[in-house]
């Protein structure tokens, strides 16, 4: 009787514990229908899209020279170093030129003697025309007598003989003149040429610039057309980025182009800047790409060798767009929180494009003009009841 007893009375405490417990707690969906989370809404909706693509180059120098010796002599001095900055016309580096100069002495000498030989040929010419005046009267005389017949034929014939003489030698003169001058102008040609090739010996800045690469040192011999030291005008870079084939409809010579060189200029906030394609190199055969050459903004500031992107746009095509802050990325998967008609947030996986601008292309799993999330907290979930107008 007693047993009987104690199971009641603990069936029935059981029963009023779990009676409690159950009026104590809040029940799921009231707490949802009631707290309803607001948000900003938005709508899948056609727009035009752009296609862009992004590609990998290097930062260079627009204007860059490769400073070589036109010459091969020793190294006597080389006046500048790497990051040096330089004016045009600066001295960079001296070789050794005394058998340079000994050989312009020499053409000087040359050109001084063939001056001369000219001037005594001169003398000559007017000698002969002298000599022809003579002949050419004497003979003119001699026909007069023998009209008179004060003079022989003899004598006649002897002084013709001689105005032909005297007239031989002064086209020989004359000859021998412009031979001479012929030689004169040689001479100082070869002067000139020596004199010139005496200035290779000192190799000077070709414009304004920072030397960024010395490849020599005194003592070492320069051997034509082989660099010695490189020259770099800082004042305007280029990136230089190659493309593939397939994208070469997006790139026109004269088109704009983002360009962001290195993460250190996104820091000092530079981002992206806009370039303009100056040059678009043939296709390599190798690796079926194009070579595209941005120009950089003035003072754009970075160096050559950083290496930087470019992101080219292409023509609109028609395509449903959600706004980008609308993705939700969970691993390798995207999601967005669709509002059924009960204004709750579903979690939906869907599949994304081409992003354009602060807009994202939708391959699926959204339709046009449902209603999405535009920019879900962290703290929504599944099934969460919503509230919030459509921007």
């Amino acid at each position: 009787m007693i047993a009987r007893l104690s199971v009641k009375r603990s069936a029935v405490w059981l029963s009023f514990a779990a009676l409690s417990f159950a009026c104590s707690s809040p029940h799921p969906e009231s707490a949802t229908e009631t707290a309803a989370v607001p948000v900003a809404i938005a709508r899948a909706q056609m727009a035009d899209v752009h296609v862009r693509y992004e590609a990998g180059g290097i930062v260079r120098a627009s204007k860059t020279a490769l400073v070589a010796s036109r010459i091969m002599a020793p190294i006597t001095a080389v006046h500048v170093r790497a990051g040096d900055h330089v004016r045009r016309g600066a001295t960079l580096l001296t070789l050794d030129g005394r058998e340079i100069d000994a050989n312009a002495s020499r053409a000087t000498a040359a050109s001084s003697a063939a001056s001369e030989t000219v001037r005594a040929a001169e003398a000559d010419v007017r000698a002969a025309e002298a000599a022809v005046l003579l002949a050419r009267a004497t003979n003119e005389r001699v026909q007069t007598l023998l009209a008179k017949r004060s003079a022989t034929p003899q004598e006649a014939d002897q002084t013709a003989a001689a105005l032909s003489s005297a007239q031989a030698q002064a086209e020989g003169a004359h000859a021998r003149l412009s031979a001479a001058a012929a030689a004169r102008e040689a001479a100082a040609a070869a002067a000139d040429t020596a004199r010139i090739n005496a200035t290779y010996s000192v190799l000077a800045a070709p414009f304004d610039g920072v030397v960024t690469e010395r490849r020599v040192d005194p003592g070492t011999l320069a051997s034509p057309g082989q660099p010695v030291l490189t020259l770099e005008d800082p004042s305007t870079f280029r990136l230089e980025v190659p493309i593939d084939e397939a994208r070469a409809a997006l790139v026109t010579v004269g088109g704009l182009a983002d360009a962001r060189i290195d993460e250190e200029t996104v820091d000092r906030g530079e981002g992206w800047v806009q370039g303009r394609v100056s040059e678009v190199a043939r296709l390599d055969p190798t690796s079926h790409t194009f070579l595209v050459k941005i120009d950089l903004p003035a003072g754009t500031c970075t160096r050559s060798g950083l290496f930087g992107r470019a992101r080219f746009i292409g023509a609109a095509r028609r395509a449903l767009v959600l706004p980008a802050s609308a993705i939700v990325s969970r691993g390798q998967l995207s999601f967005v929180y669709v509002i059924d008609a009960e204004n709750r947030a579903r979690l939906r996986a869907v599949s994304t494009g081409a992003e354009d601008g602060d807009r994202r292309e939708v391959l699926a799993g959204v339709r046009e003009s449902d209603r999405v999330v535009a920019n879900p907290p962290a703290s929504l979930t599944d099934g969460v009841r919503v509230s919030g107008a459509v921007k």
